[in-house]
């Protein structure tokens, strides 16, 4: 077994390393989300505190971690009685971004099951994060049917496996923690509840600190086992006191004062139900327990509300997370009731490390690190110094110099719910909401024989498959002999996400304040939908005399929409490079991910003013150029005005695709958009 690196030995990072311990001091917190940056030790930190976890009692030789102390009375292992009790090292289980859903919830011998009436059941990874850590990478990219499965294990402490009548019920309750990075794309509100609490982590912007950083790494790559055994007093130490502390925690008293102040402050922030409230009353608990105290105090709420409400902020995908502190600070002295006296002859801290403070050795409650620097507070890490770029998000691209004047950026108008836009034909792309495609989930179309291991049965396909056989089989009793060559595997229709490839024109005929500001409240609603149905997108631009990528695909549309807000406008349209841009990039998208199908949304006059001698004839050829390989094609036509000359419907006619201004493109605007989509391109096929 590998050596991991020490919990201790991490530098800065403060507020991840509290909320990580909060939970293994209560694991009825709800987990952690981290949020951050590439490169900032996330994983590290994860992984390296099961190694503190005390260890778990559990009864011999069942697979399903069960308490010998109070065994669970439907485990598919037992009944256990009074089996024997051993214990184990806590386990981290770590749950793959591409895991089937098999592999997570386990599986059902289909065969013996149906043939022998046996439950064969192979249990997954939830079986195994039973009363330990289960650890998602990546969380947000994970398939929508494996976020519903965690959902419900989640929410009610087991797992159910059932197919065809056969069912097997097990417990599954475990600290989920997940990892992102949010310029991959954010998780749906529903699995974003379902942590306790959220923490954002940045590289540290002092050289100080990222020399300990890099000293450190080093010194564990050279040497892991001597690297460990430099901080094994200090794992040790802080062992002990999660110990202490959960042993500390059932006296811990939650006042009335302080349930008020719980309750005022979700209400100020106008967080969506009750589970914050309970979040920050157990997350206050854990710190009071932490810090050796029997009483929950103000300090408590304050660092349990910026640990737990956060992520609950977010009113839409554009939202960034985040707690306006001053707020807080005033909700909380609004409602500070007498803060609790501690007692002069209770130990004010626990058996541990450190002295002073909640936590002894630094902020938080982390004990010292030797020799390297102090660590800094994730918020301090978080900020930039005031001569230093912000590290958030990554500058757009430079505007290009155009012959006419450049117009600075304009905000955009109020989004609103657009009409459902897809690709027509039946994919195989990843598990989405846009477009029909064949996936593991949905409405059973018909039936195949299986290719390995059956993973949908298709019941009334393997009982008229096996039927013929059974007087040749000597079938004698009421039971049907199944053989495995009667099993058929049940083909599904669902939906799924796509590369929604947005070529905006920023040329000076889109420039006039007004119709640039409903130009960009389309596409960010367009960009919302996307976000809704799980797509990919990307952002071409063209205006002067050349068009851009400004934003390459990705899951993230807040990147997307940060993009689109700094668009400045101006200059002559360039139609043909804007449109030959983004066959470039559908055509290296097909090479990184040929299941995905793309629909290209061209939002346009129509005009084209730019690009060579004859920049009509060239936006022509390049539409046609679209047309030809089959892109799903959209044109948002943005001229206005009394006189309109149509040159967004031609450029439709010459993609293959279909038209709609931007009244069209709202839901409650006329009905059959997507039927029109489809006749484009079927129009264009039959051509």
């Amino acid at each position: 077994m590998s050596t991991r690196y020490p919990f201790t030995a991490v530098v800065g990072m403060d507020d991840l390393r509290l909320a990580l311990l909060l939970n293994a001091v209560s694991p009825a917190v709800g987990g952690v989300l981290v949020r951050g940056e590439k490169g900032t030790a996330k994983s590290t930190a994860v992984r390296a505190l099961a190694e503190l976890l005390p260890a778990v009692p559990v009864v011999a030789g069942c697979r399903f971690s069960c308490d010998p102390a109070s065994p669970d009375l439907g485990c598919p292992d037992g009944p256990h009685g009074t089996a024997p009790g051993t214990e184990r090292p806590a386990r981290m289980v770590e749950l793959p971004v591409g895991a089937s859903e098999d592999r997570l919830v386990g599986a059902l011998d289909i065969e013996k099951a149906l043939a022998d009436g046996v439950k064969a059941f192979e249990p997954g990874l939830l079986a195994a994060a039973h009363r330990g850590i289960l650890y998602v990478d990546e969380v947000n990219l994970l398939s929508d049917h494996l976020i519903d499965h965690l959902l419900d294990a989640a929410a009610m402490g087991s797992s159910y496996v059932e197919r065809e009548g056969v069912s097997v019920r097990h417990a599954a309750r475990f600290l989920l923690v997940g990892t992102m990075n949010p310029e991959e794309g954010e998780l749906r509100p529903q699995l974003l509840d379902r942590f306790g609490l959220t923490v954002e982590v940045a590289a540290s912007r002092e050289p100080e600190q990222r020399v300990e950083v890099v000293r450190r790494r080093l010194a564990f790559e050279d040497d892991p086992d001597a690297f460990a055994a430099r901080w094994a007093d200090e794992e040790t130490a802080l062992r002990g006191r999660i110990t202490a502390a959960r042993a500390l925690l059932p006296r811990v008293t939650l006042g009335d004062a302080v349930l008020l102040q719980i309750a005022a402050t979700c209400a100020a922030f106008e967080v969506d139900g009750m589970r914050a409230d309970i979040v920050m009353a157990r997350a206050a608990t854990a710190l009071a327990a932490w810090a050796g105290r029997t009483e929950v105090t103000s300090e408590d709420v304050r660092q349990a509300a910026l640990l737990a409400l956060p992520h609950r902020r977010r009113r839409s995908p554009f939202d960034a997370p985040g707690l306006d502190e001053d707020k807080l600070d005033d909700t909380l002295e609004q409602f500070r009731g007498e803060e609790p006296h501690s007692d002069p002859d209770e130990d004010p801290e626990p058996d541990g490390p450190g002295d002073g403070g909640p936590g002894g050795g630094g902020p938080g409650g982390i004990p010292p690190q030797g020799d390297g620097p102090a660590p800094e507070s994730a918020h301090e890490d978080s900020a930039a110094p005031e001569d230093a770029p912000a590290p958030a998000e990554a500058p757009a691209p430079a505007p290009q110099r155009a012959g006419a004047g450049e117009r600075a950026a304009v905000a955009a108008s109020e989004p609103f719910r657009t009409k459902v836009l897809s690709v027509p034909g039946l994919g195989e792309g990843a598990a989405g909401r846009r477009s029909r495609a064949r996936t593991d989930h949905g409405r059973t179309t018909g039936s195949v024989r299986p290719r390995g291991a059956l993973t949908k049965l298709h019941l009334a396909a393997t009982v008229q498959a096996a039927a013929p056989h059974q007087k040749a089989r000597g079938r004698s009793g009421p039971g049907l002999v199944v053989r495995r060559d009667d099993l058929r595997q049940a083909t599904r229709e669902g939906r799924e996400g796509n590369l929604v490839l947005f070529a905006v024109d920023a040329s000076g005929s889109m420039a006039a304040r007004q119709r640039m500001s409903a130009v960009k409240g389309a596409v960010l609603s367009l960009l919302l939908d996307a976000y809704q149905r799980r797509d990919k997108v990307g952002l071409v631009t063209f205006r002067g005399r050349d068009a851009e990528v400004a934003l390459p695909p990705t899951s993230s549309v807040d990147a997307a929409a940060a993009r689109l807000e700094k668009l400045p406008t101006g200059g002559r349209t360039p139609l043909s490079a804007g449109l030959l841009k983004a066959h470039d990039v559908l055509r290296v998208e097909r090479l990184r991910d040929p299941s995905r199908r793309p629909l290209l949304v061209v939002v346009t006059d129509g005009r084209a003013t730019g690009g060579g001698a004859d920049p009509v004839a060239l936006a022509a050829r390049a539409a046609r150029l679209h047309a030809s390989e089959g892109t799903a094609s959209v044109v948002v036509d943005c001229e206005t005005g009394p006189v309109r000359l149509g040159l967004a419907r031609e450029l439709a006619r010459e993609l293959g695709g279909t038209a709609v201004t931007l009244d069209e493109l709202r839901a409650d605007s006329i009905a059959g958009l997507v039927k029109d989509v489809q006749a484009g391109q079927t129009t264009r096929r039959a051509a």
